[in-house]
C-alpha cells in the first residue's frame, strides 16, 4: 500500500485546491434543528472577496492571514460580523429578524433548486432529491425533475433515454465531475452504468454550457458529482428489490489512509432473471441482465501547500438478454428459430483531477483533468450484428485568475481529445480516428447584487471537423429582490455517431440507408446548432411560506443536422439536413412550501420540434407537445431520532406522433398519433436514525400499459418488424422495497 501511495504522490499537476476557509450557515431556531440557509452572502470585510452558500448552506471562500473579519448576511436575518483567526471550519447560526413571514420563507432547505446568483441556468439536484425515487442508476435519477424527459428507447432492451429542450441525449453534454463521460460507444446505455448511490449531486444546465467543457454541448449539460471518500459514510449499504424480481446491492467502503489520503471502494451489482410477458405478445417486457460495477476512488488534500487530487479506477461488466420468451441464446443466436438479442459490454475507466492553487494568491489556480476509457460492446439483435470498440483519451488544462479584483474572473486553457472507433455493422466495418485540440478563454463578471456575465470563446482544430470557433454567452440580471432574469446563446458542433447513438434501429427489420455526401464521418457532415434562451426566476412569499415561479424559453436552430429518418417503415435513413430543423421549448414551474414539511412542485412544458425530412417538414416522432408534471413531498418532524418521508410524482403526456407505417401491411399499420397517457409514482421512507432507513415505493401505480409495443410481434423476421414505437410503460405497475445502512 505504501508503494502505491508514493507512486500517486508523484503524479504531476493537481486541481482545484487553495488556502481557503470553509463553513456552513444555519438558521438559529428554538428546536436547535440544523436548517441550512442557501444563498447567504459571505465576504471579507473591506474587500470584494466573497461567496454565497450552496443549497446545503455550505460555502468556501479564499483565505489569507490578513483577512480577519467575516461578514455573513441573509435576507430576513440579522447580519453578523465574526472574527476569524485561522482557516478552521466555521459553523454559524444567523438569527431571524422580527419579520416572521421572512423567517418562514428563508428557513426551508430545498432538495432541488435553481440558483439566484449564477449566470447560467443551473438546476442543482441534491442527494436528498435522488432518494425520493428508486434511483438505481443515473437514467432513473430524473423522475422527480420536470426539466428532463425520460422514456424507454425501445420495447426490448429496457434502455431509458432522456431528453432536454426537446432533444435526445446525444445533444446533451453528460459529464462526471465535469469530465465528458457518456458519449460515443456509451451513448445508448451509459446512463445505466453510473449507480445512483455513487452520485452526490447533479447539476443540470439548460442551453449551451461553458466553453471550458468543450464544444459538443448543444441543448445543455448534465454533470454528476460523485461521493467523496473523505466526506462519504465509512460504510454505506443499499439493498433494493422489486416485484419484478430485480435485485440490486450497493456498498461503499471509505477510509482515511493518512492525514492527507482517503480512499473509497464502491461496489454495485444488479441482476434480473425473471421472464415477464404481461401483454402476451411472446416478447419479454423487460430484459434479463446482470451488472458488476466496481470503482476505487482516491482523494488527496494538502491545504497548506495548495494541492488536491482525485484518482478514479473503474471496471464494468454488463450483460443483457432480450427478445422472445422462448429464445435460447445457446441454440437460437442469429437464427430464425426465435428472435433474441444479447448485449455484452466491458468497460475500463481511469480518470484524475489534479491541481494546485497558490496559497498566497488564492484566485490563481492551475489544474488538469485527465480521462481514459476502453469500451467494448459485442451485441446482436435478431439477425443484425453490431460490435463496437472505442478508446477515448481526454485532457483539459485550466488556469484560473482574476483581473483587478474578484468581480472579474478569467479561465483559460487548452484541451485535447482523441477517439478511436472500430465498428462492425453486419458485414460492414467502419473505423475512424478522431482527434481535436483546442484553446479557450472565458471571462466572468460577478456582482452578486445585480449582474453576472460569462462570455467565453474557444478555437478548436479537428482532423475530421476542421478548424472552428465556438462562442457562448450567459447573462444574469436581478431587477428587484428575489429575482433573476437570464439570457444565453451559444454554438455547438459535434460528430454524429449514427450507429452507437441509434442502436434501437438494430431491433427492427429496417434496412440501413446512409445517403453519402462525401463527409468525413460515415460520409456525412458534422452537426452544427445555435441555442438561444431566456429565463426568469421570481421568489416570493405566499401565505407566509416560501415559493418561487420560473419561466423559460429555449430555441435550438440546426444549421446542419444528421437527420435520422424513420418515415419509410422498411428502412432507416441518415442524411444531412436540407431545410429547417429546430426545437422550441417553453416551461413554467411553480415551487411552494405549503406548510412545515410539505412541498409541492408543479410544471407545464410545451414542445415544438420539427425537422425537414425528405418527405416534408414533420414533427419529431415520439415527442409530446404538452407535458404536465406534479410532485408532492412531505416529511414529519423528527421524533426519537425517527421520521417519515412521503413523495408522489404525477406525469401527464399528450399524444405523440408515430413515424409513418403506411408501407406496412394493414394489420401492422399504426395510427398517426399515440394516445395520451398519465403515470403516478410514489415512495414512503421510514428513517429510524441517521444510520438506518427503509423505503417502499411503486412505479406506474395506475398500471398504464402501451398496447402492442412491438409491431409484427407475431412475425419477427418479416419486413414490418419494429420495436421502436414506444411512447409509454410496457410492464405496467411495479413495486419495490429497500433499506439503507450508514455507519460513520
Amino acid at each position: 500500500m505504501k508503494h502505491i501511495l508514493y507512486i500517486l504522490l508523484l503524479l504531476p499537476a493537481f486541481m482545484f485546491s487553495q488556502e481557503e476557509l470553509k463553513g456552513v450557515v444555519l438558521e438559529a431556531n428554538e428546536n436547535n434543528e440544523e436548517i441550512p440557509l442557501p444563498g447567504a452572502n459571505v465576504y471579507w470585510l473591506d474587500t470584494t472577496v466573497g461567496a454565497s452558500t450552496d443549497m446545503d448552506g455550505k460555502f468556501t471562500i479564499p483565505y489569507k492571514k490578513d483577512y480577519k473579519k467575516l461578514v455573513i448576511s441573509y435576507v430576513g436575518f440579522t447580519t453578523d460580523t465574526i472574527t476569524v483567526t485561522s482557516n478552521t471550519m466555521v459553523k454559524h447560526w444567523l438569527k431571524p429578524t422580527a419579520n416572521l413571514d421572512e423567517i418562514t420563507i428563508q428557513g426551508r432547505k430545498k432538495a432541488m433548486a435553481t440558483s439566484y446568483f449564477a449566470s447560467q441556468n443551473v438546476i442543482t439536484v441534491s442527494s436528498e432529491e435522488l432518494l425520493k425515487a428508486a434511483c438505481c442508476n443515473l437514467s432513473e435519477s430524473f423522475e422527480t425533475n420536470p426539466s428532463i424527459d425520460v422514456n424507454f428507447a425501445d420495447a426490448v432492451s429496457g434502455t431509458r433515454q432522456i431528453k432536454m429542450l426537446g432533444l435526445t441525449s446525444p445533444y446533451i453534454l453528460i459529464t462526471t465531475e465535469n469530465v465528458p463521460s457518456i458519449r460515443g460507444a456509451s451513448q445508448a446505455y451509459g446512463l445505466s452504468f453510473i449507480p445512483g448511490t455513487w452520485v452526490e449531486s447533479i447539476q443540470i444546465t439548460k442551453g449551451t454550457g461553458s466553453v471550458v467543457n468543450g464544444f459538443e454541448s448543444i441543448a445543455g449539460q448534465i454533470n454528476a458529482e460523485l461521493k467523496k471518500p473523505l466526506t462519504d459514510d465509512k460504510l454505506f449499504v443499499n439493498l433494493f428489490a422489486a416485484g419484478s424480481e430485480r435485485v440490486e446491492l450497493n456498498t461503499h467502503l471509505n477510509t482515511e489512509v493518512s492525514d492527507k489520503w482517503s480512499t473509497g471502494l464502491y461496489l454495485h451489482g444488479n441482476t434480473h432473471n425473471k421472464k415477464h410477458d404481461v401483454n402476451d405478445d411472446s416478447f419479454l417486457d423487460m430484459p434479463l441482465y446482470h451488472q458488476i460495477n466496481v470503482m476505487n476512488r482516491w482523494q488527496y488534500i494538502d491545504n497548506e501547500k495548495g494541492f488536491v487530487s482525485f484518482l478514479n479506477l473503474r471496471y464494468l461488466d454488463d450483460e443483457k438478454q432480450s427478445g422472445q420468451v422462448n429464445f435460447n441464446p445457446e441454440t437460437d443466436k442469429l437464427t430464425t428459430n426465435a428472435w433474441g438479442s444479447e448485449i455484452d459490454t466491458r468497460r475500463i475507466d481511469v480518470s484524475g483531477k489534479f491541481g494546485y492553487v497558490n496559497p498566497e494568491i488564492p484566485y490563481q489556480s492551475l489544474g488538469v483533468q485527465l480521462a481514459y476509457s476502453n469500451h467494448e460492446q459485442a451485441s446482436y439483435f435478431g439477425l443484425n450484428e453490431y460490435n463496437i470498440r472505442h478508446n477515448s483519451l481526454y485532457a483539459n488544462l485550466v488556469y484560473n485568475s482574476i483581473i483587478s479584483d474578484s468581480r472579474h474572473k478569467v479561465k483559460t486553457g487548452v484541451s485535447y481529445a482523441n477517439d478511436v472507433y472500430d465498428e462492425e455493422v453486419n458485414v460492414n466495418d467502419y473505423a475512424r480516428n478522431e482527434s481535436s485540440v483546442g484553446a479557450f478563454f472565458e471571462y466572468a463578471y460577478d456582482n452578486l447584487e445585480a449582474l453576472n456575465l460569462t462570455a467565453g470563446i474557444r478555437i478548436d482544430h479537428s482532423n475530421l471537423l476542421g478548424t472552428f470557433v465556438t462562442p457562448r454567452i450567459h447573462l444574469r440580471y436581478t431587477p428587484w429582490e428575489k429575482s433573476a432574469f437570464r439570457a444565453s446563446f451559444g454554438r455547438g458542433k459535434r460528430s454524429a455517431n449514427i450507429f452507437a447513438e441509434n442502436q434501437k434501429m438494430f431491433a427492427t427489420s429496417r434496412a440501413i440507408n446512409i445517403i453519402d455526401t462525401d463527409g468525413e464521418i460515415y460520409g456525412l457532415d458534422p452537426e452544427i446548432a445555435w441555442n438561444y434562451g431566456v429565463s426568469y426566476l421570481q421568489g416570493f412569499n405566499l401565505f407566509g411560506q416560501k415559493a418561487d415561479i420560473i419561466f423559460d424559453f429555449y430555441r435550438t436552430d440546426f444549421k446542419n443536422q444528421v437527420v435520422v429518418d424513420y418515415e419509410n417503415p422498411q428502412e432507416v435513413s441518415f442524411y444531412n439536413l436540407d431545410g429547417d430543423s429546430y426545437a422550441n421549448s417553453f416551461q413554467t414551474e411553480f415551487n411552494c412550501n405549503i406548510s412545515e414539511g410539505l412541498d409541492i412542485r408543479l410544471a407545464y412544458k410545451f414542445y415544438d420540434v420539427k425537422t425537414q425530412y425528405n418527405s416534408g417538414k414533420l414533427e419529431k416522432p415520439l415527442t409530446p407537445k404538452h407535458r404536465f408534471f406534479a410532485n408532492a413531498s412531505y416529511e414529519t418532524k423528527v421524533k426519537n431520532n425517527s421520521r417519515w418521508k412521503f413523495d408522489a410524482t404525477f406525469n401527464k403526456l399528450s399524444k405523440q406522433r408515430f413515424s409513418s407505417t403506411q408501407g406496412n401491411p394493414v394489420q401492422y399499420q399504426l395510427p398517426e398519433y399515440s394516445d395520451d397517457l398519465a403515470t403516478l409514482n410514489a415512495q414512503i421512507t421510514r428513517v429510524f436514525s441517521h444510520k438506518f432507513e427503509v423505503y417502499l415505493g411503486g412505479e406506474n401505480i395506475t398500471n398504464v400499459k402501451q398496447n402492442n409495443p412491438v409491431v409484427a410481434a407475431d412475425s419477427p423476421f418479416s419486413n414490418s418488424f419494429d420495436t421502436t414505437f414506444v411512447y409509454g410503460p410496457i410492464f405496467g405497475s411495479n413495486y419495490y422495497a429497500g433499506l439503507r445502512l450508514k455507519i460513520n
